[in-house]
This record gives C-alpha cells, structure tokens and sequence, in this order.
C-alpha cells in the first residue's frame, strides 16, 4: 500500500504536489483549530444542598456572575432560543448559508449592520473568543462553528452557549441570571421568564431592566406570540405568559450557609458543589440562631455556632459557622465551627470511653473528690466544693473536674492524648507534656466540627449490632460528610470533611476485634451522659413524649468558651456561645447558654428511640453496691450488672474491711488484744481519711469507724491523712501586697473530728490543732519534712520543696 502511494506521488506534477500539500495543511489545521478547551474565563463559586437548591454563590474573580457551566438546557430556554435565534438549529452543521446570504444583503443594502446571520453554534464561538465583529472574525467563526459540530452535540452546544450568553450588567449565563432577575433556578422559570431571557442577549447593553424595558417587553411578547404560533404553548398560556410584568429590580442571591459557602470559596473557588446540607433544616437552624443570638447580646454575647450531623449517613445536614454574617464588626465573619477554642469539660466523656474500653474503670467506681495539688497544679470544681467520693458515672454526668483529673492521671496523659488524636482531634497537635493533666479541663482547643463529629462517631457505633457490622461500618466511614459534585461518579465527588474518611474503619475502633468493647464502652458512655441535668429543670424521664438524649456541656477558663453537644440514634448536634474575639462574660456557662439552644434544636429535629441495647457484649458481674468495684471478700450490699468482659479484670473492693467490735459496737479491739468482753465480726465500709472528711458531710448515712477499746494497741488502719501539701509537692510561695514572702497553708483531715494534731516542721515542734487541723506555714527554700502527731501517737509525715 505505502509503494503504490510513494508511486502514485511520483507521477504527480509539482503543481498537483503542492496543492495535495495545502489540501493536507489545510484538513489537518481543520482537525485541529478548535481548542481543546473553548472557553478560559472564571466562574462562580456556587453551592447548592443536597437537593440541589442554592444556599450562596460568590462572584468570579472577574467581577462577573458567571456560574459553572451547565450539562443540560431547560426546555423551556431550549425551545425559547431557538425559535427566537436559530430555527433551523438542529438542520444545519454549524452556519446557515440563507441567513448569511439574507444578512449580508440588509447590511449592503442599510449600510451598516442590521443583521448577524449567525447560528447559536456560531455565536458560541464568539463569546469563546471574545473579538471584535469584522468580517475576518465572522469568517474564523463560520470555520470554527463547523469543526464544532463536529466535536460536540447539539444538546452540548446549546449548554455551553446559554452557560456563557450575557444577561445584562455583570450578568452571565443562564443560571446566574435566573437567580439574579427571578429569584429561583432556571428548571422552575415559566414561560414568560424563559421568553424573556432568550432575548436578552440579542442586545444585553441596550435592553435590561433599568433601560429600554418598553424594547424588552414588547421583545418577549413578540417570542410568546411565535410560541403560540407554532403551538408549543397553548393559548392559555400565552395569554398568561403576556400578562407577567417584568421583575422590577435584580434580587439579591441567597445567603443561606454563608460560612460554608465561603469555606467551599476558599476551597473550591470557581466549582459547583453540592452539599449534603437540608435547606429546609438550615433556614430554620439560622432563624433559631439569630434568636438566640439576640438573647444573648443583652448580655454582650456576640457569636453563636451549630452544626448538625446525621449519624446513620454521616453526613452534616445544617451549618451555622456563625451568626450576622451581613455584619463586618464583632467577629461574625469568623466561621467558628472550624476555629479552635478552649475544650473546658467537653473532653471528659471520652477519657470515661477509653477507661471502659480498656478495662481500667467501671461505670460507676468511687473516684476521689478531695482537693489535690500535683505539682502546682490544683484543679477546683464548679461549684468550689469537694464531695470527698463520687461514682464515675455520676462524676462525668456532673462534670466534676477533680475525678476527672485522677482518671486521666490513671489513664496517662500521653495515651489519652494520641486517643484523642486517633478520634480526629486535628488541633490537639502539640506534645502531650504540653498540655499535661490539664487536657481533661480545657488545656486543649479544639473546633466544634471535630468535637460534634466525634460524638457522633461513638453513637455510630452503637447502630452496628451484627456480626458483619464491622464491614457495615466500613461502608459508613467512606460515606461523605460534605459532598461536591462535578459529576455522579464518586471520583468526582469532593471531600470537604476528610475527617478521617479515609480510614476504612472507625477512629474508635483499632481492630476489628475492638469492635465490641468499642460498642459497650460506648453505650455505657452515652447512657451515663443521659442522666446530665437538662436546663428545663424537670423530670424528663416522668414524660413519655420527651426523647432520651445523651449530652454533654463544656465551659472554659475566664468564661471564654460555652460548649454543648448531644447525640440521638439519628442525629449529634454541637453547640458552641462566645466571643470570637475571646472575650470572657460571667454569665458564659454552657449548661446556661449552649445546653438551651442544644434542645430548642432537639425540639425542632424529628424525634427517635433510643439505641438498642447491645446484644452479645456484656457480662453479667457483682459489683459492690457502695464503692462500684468488683464484690469484695467483705462487700455485703451487692448489684448484678452488665459490665464489659474486660471489667473484670478491675480491682475488688478495696474498702470494705472485717473489724471486731464490741457487742453494742461503741469499740473496736484486735483479735489478740486481751479481750473478756463478748465481741462479733462485722463488715465496715472505710473510705481514706481524706475521703471520709468530705465524704461524710454529703453523706449522713456513712458511719466513720468507732474508736478503739482503750489500752487495746494501734491502729492499723490509717486515721489521718494530709490534704496539702502531697507527697514531694514543689511549693513556689506567693508575694504579699508588700511584696514580702508569703504564707502556705497546710490541712490534715483525721477521723476523728475531736482529736488533737500536734505538728513538727523538719522534726521542731511548731503547734497544735484541735476540730479544723490546717496551719499557715513560711518555709525556707528547700526541702522540708512535716510530721503530724495525735494524742494516741498516731503520725502521718509529707516531704515538699519551697522554690
């Protein structure tokens, strides 16, 4: 085949030669004079829910309202196009020969141009190239209108064309224009409003809505009545198109989400997107919001945050980044679902999670709530009161902060620390020798989007029960919390929440064979969080119609920060009040502030029932009534409960004791005192002295232990215990008002209320206490060794540091 062509060549003429050359040229520059990519301009940022109705749009870097190309034409457009601009669209191949010939004569004729003559191929290539019209331009476009007919269909013309035609202004293309001159998208125009934007762009600069509206109006008219004509609208709908006014003015574009929709800005400038928000939920959430926000203001509380996550698709459904986003001043701009704030208490649930989990807790364990001071530090409740003893759970549904720090001193800092980092805790990113045990207590910040994801997350949890659940899970975390979409293949989708969506499994769960202590440490976690105080006050569980939620509340330090989230079978909900300046107010307190707007959003959501209680994870165990550890040799009062397999392997009761008393029980003796007196075996519950100083005043009920018979020996069971300082505390003095060195102030808490303390510093004799035993000590720099004596010879000794 190649020699024939080579012969065949050879006997051509020079002359044929070059023209066979030119012919080539000239096909081959006919293949490819078309650009790969036809139009180079900028485009709106546009994002819509998940229905595809617009919540915001952001203007295109050129100033224009341009939206992103559309895929397909509303026929209402389609047909209004072509019968005003091109009727023989879908016969010719790009150029109409009779319209050019007819315009090139009324132009002859007129002198000037009266006419175009070009197709809606042809003009697409025009606004492609953007040149001034001459007759070389109209020439290149008539070339370029046929090459892209071949490249492209009709459908896919007509698109790029009504994509990119001006409207008038700064107007451009279908859709902005739909939404700028009517308000809705250009799938819901009628047919006056089709008819009037197919004639704008024949002339956008001399007929809009603020010049030459009598032009525009008699224009449109005129196409309904060729509609009519040609029978593609009835006469009652043409008699109702006529009668439609043209819109007065331009309509400002929705604001709905307008934190996300700059998020997206910044992220996606110029795509579509398409988010997985609920318009109809949004547009009340906001309303709700501005509110509150008004409430609030009275008390200087400027900014107000939400966000709402479906839990079974994971994926967020409202978006209030902030409220008065119209509003330049007092911080409304910023978008404080993605700002880190101070955490305060909102952490606290998951340290209880991860103890559960691992078998180093169980739900309702004795934690101390004395005061404690670990190297300088001394966290304080609330309320400025110490309980001496509370159970885990009912520490954590009260938000106390003592427990909270000695769980987390158990747990370890460092491993609570990369738990919280697994769990998707982003901004918790310095090393956990940084935040130390204040982590528990608001050390930390952390964004509300992180925050309410990972309660949502432990909720997630509880609606696997099956055994191929792990796999279901799976599936659930490559699910997108925020989808924008530039086409329907899920490798166009866009991932604004990549929150650990990548993983292919939960960030709570680390193996597969986790998944069940996973499920029950998390039930247990939520069921805890239920029995929080509700700001209404009532009882809630006395009234049927009331959901049960799981919930929780944070404040942090200075009153900067209120926090509040909680978690349904169907929905996690966050809440976060402040300042975005971080600006403290008094009254800033989340069960206050972010725990009333938590159920009014509650209240507006569907309600649903509560998890199903796990099947096939807990175990049934005796735990001591009193103390919620295991039953102990000497625990009489017990519970049967479902606790996790790994619970078990907790410590027994440490605080119940077999002690002999005196029949009337008004005395203890030790079984080799020399005793003649009838005696009986009990059990008693004992609690360290600490413990016991606070824990009785709580608690009426609890019996401290009766003394010992007279001349009967020691002790053996400790009888005081020092409050301050703790064992090897660096102590650093403050200054006085005067600037001289300060005092310290030490506390020793004893059995028995009436006894005497005698008190040694570095083995001197410096005083004695009787009923309330603290004394104000001025230590020298260095170590120091104090000792306290009681009047039975009991002593209890603590070394610190003076800095």
């Amino acid at each position: 085949m190649g020699g024939k062509l080579i012969k065949f060549l050879k006997h051509l003429s020079i002359t044929r030669k070059v023209m066979l050359s030119c012919i080539t040229l000239l096909v081959i520059g006919y293949i490819f004079c078309l650009p790969r990519q036809l139009f180079h301009v900028p485009y709106s940022t546009v994002v819509t829910d998940r229905n595809e109705e617009l919540l915001g749009a952001r203007i295109a870097s050129d100033g224009q309202w341009r939206f992103p190309p559309r895929a397909t034409t509303p026929e209402k457009i389609k047909q209004c196009l072509i019968t005003f601009e091109d009727k023989h669209f879908y016969h010719h191949w790009g150029v109409n020969p009779l319209s050019i010939g007819r315009a090139f004569y009324q132009n002859t004729k007129n002198k000037r141009v009266v006419s175009g003559g070009s197709t809606l191929t042809m003009q697409t290539i025009r606004l492609a190239r953007n040149k001034s019209r001459t007759v070389s331009e109209k020439f290149i476009e008539v070339v370029l209108a046929t090459r892209l007919e071949f490249r492209a269909t009709k459908e896919e013309i007509l698109s790029m064309y009504i994509s990119h035609a001006p409207f008038g202004g700064n107007v451009v293309g279908l859709d902005a224009a739909s939404w700028r001159y009517f308000g809705h998208s250009a799938e819901d125009l009628s047919w006056a409003e089709s008819a009037m934007l197919a004639v704008l762009p024949n002339a956008p600069a001399m007929i809009h809505l603020s010049k030459g509206r009598t032009t525009l109006l008699a224009k449109r008219n005129r196409l309904l009545k060729q509609l009519f004509e040609k029978k593609i609208i009835d006469s009652s709908t043409y008699e109702l198109a006529i009668s439609e006014p043209l819109p007065d003015e331009p309509h400002p574009l929705p604001q709905i989400a307008p934190h996300l929709v700059s998020r997206f800005y910044q992220e996606r400038n110029g795509a579509y997107s398409r988010s997985t928000i609920d318009r109809g939920i949004q547009t009340q959430i906001e309303d709700m919001a501005e509110r509150w926000s008004n409430e609030f203001s009275r008390s200087d509380i400027r900014n107000l945050a939400i966000l709402i996550i479906d839990i079974p698709t994971n994926q967020v459904i409202a978006y209030c980044g902030n409220v008065h986003f119209e509003q330049q001043k007092g911080g409304y701009q910023v978008d404080i679902i993605q700002a880190p704030r101070s955490t305060g208490s909102i952490l606290k649930p998951f340290l209880y999670y991860a103890m559960l989990k691992e078998g180093s807790l169980l739900p309702h364990t004795l934690l101390p709530d004395i005061p404690i001071n670990i190297n300088g530090f001394t966290p304080q409740n609330f309320s400025l009161q110490f309980e001496g003893a509370v159970p885990a759970s009912e520490a954590l549904a009260r938000s106390l902060n003592i427990p909270a720090v000695t769980m987390l001193q158990k747990y370890g800092v460092p491993k609570f620390h990369h738990f919280l980092q697994q769990i998707g805790f982003k901004t918790i990113n310095k090393p956990s020798s940084h935040y130390g045990l204040s982590l528990i207590l608001g050390g930390a910040e952390a964004t509300l989007w992180d925050v309410t994801n990972a309660y949502a997350e432990m909720g997630r949890i509880l609606l696997v029960q099956k055994d191929d659940a792990y796999n279901i899970l799976s599936q659930n975390e490559k699910a997108h919390i925020l989808l924008a979409m530039n086409g329907e293949e899920e490798t166009n989708t866009y991932e604004l929440f990549n929150h650990q969506t990548k993983n292919k499994q939960s960030p709570f769960i680390i193996q597969k064979e986790g998944l069940k202590e996973a499920s029950g440490a998390a039930w247990q976690t939520l069921s805890a969080l239920t029995e929080v105080n509700r700001p209404e006050e009532i009882d809630w569980k006395s009234i049927p119609s009331m959901q049960t939620i799981a919930w929780k509340t944070g404040t942090s330090y200075g009153f900067r920060d209120a926090w509040a989230v909680g978690v349904t079978p169907r929905y996690a909900v966050g809440v976060w009040v402040g300042n975005a300046t971080g600006e403290g107010k008094p009254g800033l307190v989340g069960a206050q502030t972010a725990g009333p707007v938590l159920f009014d959003i509650f209240n507006l959501l569907p309600s649903s029932s509560w998890f199903a209680s796990p099947t096939g994870i807990f175990v049934e165990a005796e735990v001591c009534k009193q103390s919620g550890h295991l039953k102990g040799r000497f625990c009489e009062e017990t519970d049967t409960l479902l606790i996790l397999p790994i619970g078990l392997r907790t410590e027994a009761c440490p605080y119940h004791h077999q002690i002999t008393l005196s029949t009337d029980e008004s005395h203890r003796v030790y079984e080799n005192c020399a005793n003649t007196e009838p005696t009986i075996q009990k059990s008693w519950f004992t609690l360290p002295p600490v413990w016991e100083w606070y824990y009785k005043q709580h608690h009426p009920e609890y019996k401290p232990l009766p003394p010992f018979k007279a001349g009967c020996g020691e002790d053996a069971i400790q009888t005081m215990q020092f409050i301050y300082p703790s064992m090897n505390a660096h102590i650093k003095l403050p200054k006085q008002m005067d600037g001289s060195k300060g005092f310290m102030t030490v506390e020793l808490a004893h059995a028995n209320a009436n006894e005497t303390i005698f008190w040694h510093l570095d083995n001197s004799y410096i005083t004695q206490t009787q009923n309330f035993h603290n004394i104000s000590l001025q230590p020298s720099p260095g170590k120091h060794l104090l000792t306290a004596v009681d009047s039975k010879g009991n002593t209890v000794s603590t070394t610190f540091f003076i800095e």
